[in-house]
């Protein structure tokens, strides 16, 4: 899988790009799914895109006790979550890029930006920037031994962590009949409700600052970067819905390049990707935020999870 064409490094650049500009459609979906299962009119699906491109518009408002840290990481941010959709199959069972980084990579990628938000929380003196750095370091701390621990069942499984040969062995593979994969696929979920910001983790959408997590760390911003983190904020939703799919829902993935095929691909994953992101918000609208101190509890759901898939790896 060394050798790709230019032809099939385009794909991979399509296939890049197809997760950053789907993302807030996603995020729009995912609004409208909970605003019509509170009975609210909700806004549109592609509110956010307009919120963004009037963000990118408006000037910057900043505070005088931020230093370098705080302006730039936004762009760190923006690029680091952006250079990992880089290496997610779409609709190829294989990405080009892969050959660069696996799975690995991507979860380092993603620890790069959550550390520059986390110190440009802090960067501003804000009480409430502060606040949510200290939530967000506590969260982390619990959460990456969890994700190393599905990571790890998934490499057992698939036999290794480079994406393409996950979603390669994947696309033979039934979760039906692999109880150890089911089960991995039960912690990856959890860990992508917190990863995103989901209830019963965080509540984005709240006007309680006292209650927030990752949105209590960019409350500073405006203009242009808030703009970039929000962006960002999706993208990286839609990467691990993408890793969600790629790892447990493989079907329809193209191993032959034609145009029907790519066609098929990419209809059916963002039917997938549509689906679990109404799965997650109809999961969002029947549960409530938890305390967060209790926040270590649903992480141990997820760590016994993947300990039970390692379990039925070696019976």
């Amino acid at each position: 899988m060394s050798d790709f064409s230019i032809f099939e490094y385009g794909l991979g650049i399509f296939q890049a790009l197809l997760i950053i500009v789907l993302s807030p459609l996603i995020v729009g979906i995912m609004r409208k799914i909970k605003a019509k299962s509170q009975k609210r009119i909700g806004s549109g699906i592609f509110q956010l895109y307009y919120d963004i491109i009037k963000l990118l518009k408006k000037d910057e408002v900043v505070s005088d006790q931020s230093s370098w840290l705080f302006r730039y990481t936004p762009w760190i941010n923006f690029v680091s979550i952006a250079s990992a959709a880089f290496f997610i199959p779409v609709f190829l069972v294989y990405s080009p890029f892969g050959v660069v980084g696996d799975i690995l990579f991507v979860v380092g990628l993603f620890a790069l930006g959550r550390f520059f938000t986390m110190l440009a929380g802090l960067d501003v003196a804000s009480s409430f920037g502060g606040l949510g750095s200290s939530r967000e370091m506590m969260v982390s701390a619990l959460l990456e031994p969890v994700l190393f621990m599905t990571i790890f069942v998934i490499a057992l499984f698939y036999g290794g962590t480079n994406i393409s040969t996950i979603v390669t062995s994947a696309n033979d593979t039934s979760i039906l009949i692999v109880p150890g994969v089911l089960f991995a696929m039960i912690a990856f979920f959890i860990i992508m409700m917190a990863e995103t910001g989901k209830i019963p983790f965080d509540n984005p959408s709240t006007h309680l600052e006292l209650t927030m997590i990752h949105e209590s760390m960019v409350l500073e911003y405006s203009g242009k970067n808030l703009a970039l983190m929000e962006w960002s904020h999706a993208i990286k939703q839609m990467i691990l819905f993408a890793l969600f799919v790629d790892i447990f829902f493989t079907w329809n993935f193209v191993e032959q390049i034609s145009l029907v095929g790519i066609s098929i691909g990419i209809l059916f994953f963002i039917a997938k990707v549509s689906a679990l992101a109404s799965f997650t918000a109809f999961i969002e609208t029947r549960v409530a935020k938890w305390r967060l101190f209790r926040v270590s509890d649903l992480i141990a759901m997820a760590i016994s999870s993947s300990m039970i898939g390692v379990i039925f790896f070696f019976l």
